[in-house]
């Protein structure tokens, strides 16, 4: 399973979804490695469709069920609007069930 956490460098949300994601992942049994991915300019941004920084990506899928409808891409702290409010980080709900859903494709 490929996780990529993509972010920028000036905001620092994905410093608080670490040790979040790592803690979903041990629940989960998964081992592999966070690749964290660095987006520097608002060019490299749109060439990864980068909705903002934390970006969770699951083998190249989005957490957010709603990632994939959008393209507002650019340079910016990410906003992650749920059933549980807004949030800079995505519910964990969200990244639990993106897991599980790439378990089963493996």
């Amino acid at each position: 399973m490929k996780i990529e956490l993509l972010y920028f460098d000036g905001c620092p949300s994905h410093q608080a979804l670490m040790p979040r994601l790592e803690a979903i992942l041990a629940r989960e049994g998964v081992e592999d490695e966070v690749e964290l991915r660095q987006v520097g300019t608002f060019d490299a941004a749109e060439d990864e469709h980068f909705l903002g920084s934390p970006t969770l990506r699951i083998d190249g899928e989005d957490v957010d069920p709603g990632a994939a409808a959008r393209s507002d891409f650019g340079m910016k702290c990410r906003l992650y609007r749920s059933a549980e409010g807004t949030a800079g980080v995505p519910p964990e709900d969200w990244i639990a069930d993106a897991v599980r859903r790439h378990k089963r494709k493996t």
